[in-house]
């Protein structure tokens, strides 16, 4: 099921950036983001009460809130980066160098989390390091 997801997490990723180059024509790239922000929090709250898991707030730990936080904010960050960049440059050449958070996360997952690194794991990074450059130039 993992997969699946994850998939239609990539066609989502993929219908996302080609919806907001599309969209941010013409609008301040922080005024985007915005908005697509709001709309994210209302899916995603909707979907908690949706599910019923609204009631597990109070079990959430303090550690788990700090990180959860500070995971928000580097998902905001990412996002005005992001937008401001999609409406500089091209999606077809942003989108690959946003895809370079593969690459480090697996680096930071290695180092942080101590993952596995493995050959195969370092062989799909430069490929993809090839590829982002292949694709940029």
């Amino acid at each position: 099921m993992w997969f699946i997801l994850a998939l239609l997490s990539a066609v989502f990723a993929a219908l996302t950036s080609i919806l907001a180059k599309v969209g941010i024509d013409g609008v301040n790239s922080n005024l985007a983001t915005a908005i697509r922000t709001v709309v994210v929090v209302i899916m995603s709250w909707g979907m908690v009460f949706l599910t019923n898991a609204q009631g597990g707030i109070s079990e959430i730990s303090r550690k788990s809130w700090v990180f959860l936080i500070l995971s928000g904010l580097a998902t905001g960050a990412s996002w005005l980066c992001y937008y401001k960049a999609l409406q500089l440059g091209d999606a077809s050449k942003v989108v690959p160098i946003d895809k370079l958070s593969v690459v480090i996360t697996l680096v930071l997952a290695f180092v942080f989390l101590h993952e596995q690194f493995t050959i195969k794991s370092l062989i799909g990074c430069v490929l993809i390091g090839i590829g982002t450059l292949i694709m940029v130039l």
